[in-house]
């Protein structure tokens, strides 16, 4: 325990940031049947309306590098902010266009801090050649699990989505005013050296992009349709489909809590490789679920298998960086994975409108089967 404790005391200012990102979105995916509900559309026109906030995120992802130097300190901090304000607002409106505008302004937010979190906390990983990354990733799905978890209890006695969103920004909000940090700079995000041309980053980023976008594909989509799977496909009661999100964000808090001490005896390779199989194996597990127990079930051997995935990634590619190229390198994996999780959901959304849930997410298993390759030539960079 002390361990954790000093890791956390050292990256304490993107781990804030981590935390209130899994609030956001561990909430947003327990309320997914409230909004597709109050709006009225059917699974494929939610999913469109979903992309908004996806294509928000992902531009921002692109842009965070020009402007990440320059705010230095305050891009953490800022950022949490801005997203809080987004997903409280989000909560208040009754129409398309109104979800729309707030999911693009929360997606924004949510995908410009990404990179400069993950940038900032690679940074100081390096710095102190001390693992890092498991320890924040397990912060945000705790954050996530909690949310979840806590969104299913008020949607069953009865609570609004404007009183579930207005909370938690709240809660957010006050994560964000604390992510301020006496020497917080974000370096490498111009990859200059003077005035010469960029600094080329190589295969590393390409390659952990894609598979960190194999591993959030399966992940997001997944927490946000299971909910809406197990109570209408399985037939669970109303909010208990919440505990599946908040089953998988659980288990993928004490599997990155696991792999925080596993980081410093497992091979990079025999960890990566194991937490990709154990996702494939969960994904097949809710495909076949023929109950409400066998999916939760499945939700937490994948959440177990997906929680090691990422982080490795990053840490990783951290590692492969210079301080010139760092932060660019972060932004373009960023931006490559995070397509899976913003295009995951809406993806599936439109799959399932033709051939059903089940379908879809034997597509994310598919993905995940491919993904093993990709795995194997990133591993083959790191020597």
């Amino acid at each position: 325990m002390p361990g954790f404790a000093q890791a956390f005391k050292v990256s304490r200012a993107p781990a804030a940031c981590f935390v209130g990102m899994g609030i956001v979105w561990g909430s947003f995916m327990a309320t997914m049947p409230d909004f597709k509900a109050r709006l009225g559309v059917e699974d494929g026109t939610f999913g469109v309306l979903m992309i908004w906030g996806s294509l928000g995120a992902i531009v921002m992802m692109t842009l965070a590098p020009r402007f990440g130097t320059p705010m230095g300190r305050m891009a953490l901090p800022v950022f949490a902010v801005l997203m809080a304000l987004g997903y409280g607002a989000m909560g208040q409106t009754t129409g398309p266009v109104a979800f729309v505008l707030m999911l693009t302004a929360m997606g924004m937010a949510s995908g410009a801090l990404d990179v400069f979190q993950n940038a900032r906390l690679a940074a100081i990983e390096v710095a102190r050649g001390q693992p890092l990354m498991n320890l924040s990733y397990a912060l945000y799905s705790f954050g996530f699990a909690g949310a979840a978890a806590l969104t299913g209890v008020a949607r069953a006695a009865g609570w609004s989505t404007g009183q579930i969103t207005g909370t938690g920004a709240l809660v957010v909000l006050a994560l964000g005013l604390t992510a301020w940090e006496r020497d917080g700079t974000l370096q490498g995000m111009g990859g200059r050296r003077g005035g010469a041309a960029p600094v080329p980053l190589g295969l590393a980023p390409v390659l952990g992009g894609l598979l960190i976008l194999a591993s959030l594909m399966g992940e997001n989509s997944v927490e946000a349709w299971s909910a809406l799977f197990i109570e209408r496909d399985l037939g669970g009661a109303v909010g208990s489909g919440s505990l599946a999100p908040a089953l998988m964000g659980l288990m993928m808090g004490l599997g990155r809590l696991a792999g925080q001490g596993l980081a410093q005896r497992v091979p990079d390779r025999h960890l990566l490789s194991g937490g990709l199989i154990g996702s494939l194996a969960g994904m097949l597990v809710v495909v076949a679920a023929p109950s409400v127990p066998v999916a939760y079930a499945g939700f937490v051997v994948l959440g177990l298998g997906a929680s090691v995935v990422v982080p490795k990634v990053m840490a990783v590619i951290g590692r492969q960086s210079t301080d010139a190229t760092r932060g660019r390198a972060i932004a373009r994996a960023t931006v490559l994975g995070y397509i899976g999780y913003f295009i995951g959901p809406p993806l599936l959304g439109m799959v399932a409108e033709l051939v059903g849930l089940r379908a879809s997410f034997a597509l994310v298993a598919a993905v995940l089967l491919a993904s093993l390759a990709l795995a194997a030539a990133l591993m083959r960079q790191d020597r």
